[in-house]
């Protein structure tokens, strides 16, 4: 954060000189940051003008901060701004003010806010609004036409080395240890946009970039240490803001990942917390004997019969020690957590959020949180993670779910966990009459409980999960029959990186640092490459072929972004469904068995009827189709074909 540049008056010389008495490092109680740093800070660091909210509140951060009194500055920068102070509140902490803006006639310009004392000028600074990019309010958020990418930046290409290790950063590139930084970054990612548009992926959920300077296990991201600054060792805000317009040239946008349940403990907050409530359980000590961690109990803040006292626990206990739980119910903090989410998306230029644990922060500020983006963005779109086998409890957190409660989320998307985990199990399971694919098929009827199914994301695999095929018992033909599913179904496809050349990791249990493994071809002198194909085996290159041709079929197919879901059940190992609207329709099948099959056509007549052929879009051969009583096609052992048909 750049320091604001103090402007004072040479007739108030005896008034500073006494500022400067209070602010003398002897006196200070303040951490050795404040000691070191005595400027003032102010966050958000800039803003727009024209945005739908037309609040803005500043966090102020400096020595005693609190004592003084902002005012407009009366000076020509400020001339017809029309801006007004119109709250100023203080915490229990002297060294923090905070200020309310109504921008409502603002203009885009820069204009100065004095802090005075006793009528006396102090200190005063520059504060700007920037002009929003053009269409900024009505950018396009990801949506069923869209492949996301997942990516971890730790492991998936450095591209600048220089940044590896930084001197204010306090862990540096092990890349022998699991849970180790590997030194990824930003330029690495730009480095490969290339690639990923070859490949057909049309958004990229990036993991969290922020700043997490955390002794350990920093690489993962999902302890914040700064929140308006992007980790070094990943690059800078600048380049991030590079990536996503780079990423736009090649028809791709930028997913940020977003934490407000929690902070990592070296966060510079800990250090002069700017109040007592902002954290909950008020236990600043780490490896304190009564700090109490979550229950992890999601269904307590929507259970009926659920006690207050089991709703706290899982709300207001903490993850770990290192990751401090914050308390959504201030009003501060709730705003600042909003307005921060909102700068990111103005800055950058972003296409949607992931946000974290969704259902661990305070549930009325997650509508308020999720309200304040979506009326800014109408267009934009925001996936939770709300990891439950349950699509009840999943459901209750989705806009336009009429819940029992009356609670009214503004949340458009959520990862489809249940789908998920029963669409595994389908697929590893033996065909009998109620495992394998007929528990897939019979998921399918749950969606009568989500207020719009179609948005909820459906993934192969995250960064918290353990590999697909590694899952598959390296099956290839069970691999390909779920990819099939993922990028087919009524659903929004989210890949994991690595995925397309089969990335392998244990199957039992948690093994983060395994799952997240680097990406082949990421590192200088990496003897196979995803990206040049240089060493992958005839498996990996058959997987990434198959990957490219489904995701760049899927581009220009208006029956699989937008048509209706029709499936039959499935029968001796047999699972078939169509995608359709009046232009196009997809057929899908999928052939579990050991063996090639004849499959007759005439239970599908009411789906084929008008269509006399196909194509294959994995081998872009024509198949010629009829409703006659013999008609049949022919699917490979262990396959699946997917025609797509048009009229």
């Amino acid at each position: 954060m750049k320091p604001i540049t103090s402007i004072f008056s040479q007739r108030l010389l005896t008034a500073l000189s006494l500022f400067l008495l209070l602010i003398a490092p002897v006196t200070l109680a303040a951490p050795a940051e404040i000691k070191q740093h005595p400027n003032l800070r102010v966050e958000p660091e800039f803003w727009w003008a024209d945005m739908v909210n037309p609040k803005l509140q500043l966090m102020l951060h400096g020595l005693n901060i609190s004592e003084l009194t902002p005012m407009m500055l009366d000076n020509p920068a400020n001339k017809d701004s029309d801006i007004t102070i119109i709250k100023v509140e203080k915490t229990n902490n002297p060294n923090y003010l905070f200020i309310t803006l109504d921008l409502t006639h603002a203009k885009p310009h820069t204009f100065d806010l004095m802090l005075t004392s006793a009528g006396n000028s102090i200190h005063s600074f520059s504060y700007s609004l920037l002009e929003r990019g053009a269409d900024s309010a009505i950018r396009q958020g990801f949506s069923n036409k869209d492949v996301i990418y997942l990516i971890t930046p730790d492991r998936f290409s450095n591209g600048d080395t220089d940044n590896d290790n930084q001197a204010s950063m306090s862990e540096r590139v092990n890349r022998q240890a699991v849970n180790g930084r590997h030194g990824g970054d930003i330029q690495g990612i730009e480095n490969s946009l290339d690639y990923l548009a070859d490949l057909g992926v049309t958004q990229l959920w990036i993991n969290p970039l922020l700043e997490n300077n955390q002794a350990k296990y920093s690489y993962h991201g999902y302890s914040t240490t700064d929140h308006y600054r992007i980790d070094p060792r990943f690059g800078n805000n600048e380049e991030y803001r590079q990536l996503a317009a780079s990423a736009k040239e090649k028809g791709i946008g930028i997913i940020k990942d977003i934490v407000v349940n929690h902070i990592g403990s070296e966060h510079w907050w800990m250090k002069d917390l700017p109040s007592t409530s902002w954290i909950n359980g008020k236990k600043l000590v780490q490896d304190s004997p009564s700090l109490k961690f979550t229950s992890h109990r999601r269904t307590t803040v929507q259970d009926p019969y659920a006690v207050d006292s089991d709703r706290g626990n899982f709300v207001h206990g903490w993850f770990v020690d290192s990751m401090p739980d914050l308390n959504q119910q201030d009003p501060l903090l709730a705003t600042y957590l909003i307005q921060n989410s909102i700068w990111w998306v103005e800055y950058a230029g972003l296409s949607g959020i992931r946000e974290d644990t969704y259902s661990y922060a305070d549930k009325s500020f997650l509508s308020l949180w999720s309200k304040a983006i979506m009326n800014e963005y109408p267009n934009f779109n925001i996936v939770g993670e709300e990891w439950s086998n349950n699509p009840i409890t999943v459901s209750y957190w989705q806009a336009g779910k009429l819940n029992q409660d009356g609670y009214a989320s503004n949340l458009p998307s959520l990862m489809d966990f249940p789908l998920y985990e029963v669409m595994l199990e389908a697929f590893n399971q033996d065909e009998s009459w109620d495992t394998g694919l007929i528990s897939l098929y019979e998921m399918l009827a749950n969606d009568v409980v989500y207020a719009y199914p179609t948005n909820l994301v459906l993934f192969e695999g995250n960064h918290d999960t353990n590999r697909l095929y590694s899952l598959m018992n390296e099956d290839l033909g069970l691999f390909k029959m779920v990819i099939t599913y993922v990028l087919t179904s009524n659903r929004i496809p989210q890949l994991f990186y690595g995925t397309e050349v089969l990335m392998t990791s244990p199957k039992e249990g948690r093994h983060d640092g395994a799952v997240r493994g680097e990406f082949p071809g990421g590192w200088t002198n990496d003897k196979v490459s995803a990206i040049t194909g240089g060493g992958l085996s005839q498996k990996q290159k058959s997987a990434q072929d198959f990957i490219k041709a489904l995701l760049n079929f899927r581009k220009s197919s208006s029956a699989i972004h937008s048509g209706k879901l029709r499936h039959y059940v499935p029968i001796d190992g047999i699972y078939v469904y169509f995608r359709f609207n009046h232009d196009e329709a997809v057929m899908v099948i999928i052939n579990k068995n050991n063996k090639p099959v004849s499959l007759a056509t005439r239970r599908f007549n009411a789906q084929l009827d008008g269509f006399t052929q196909g194509v294959n879009v994995l081998t872009k051969s024509t198949v010629e189709l009829n409703t006659s009583a013999q008609s049949s096609l022919q699917i490979p052992a262990h396959d699946v074909l997917v025609l797509s048909m048009k009229h």
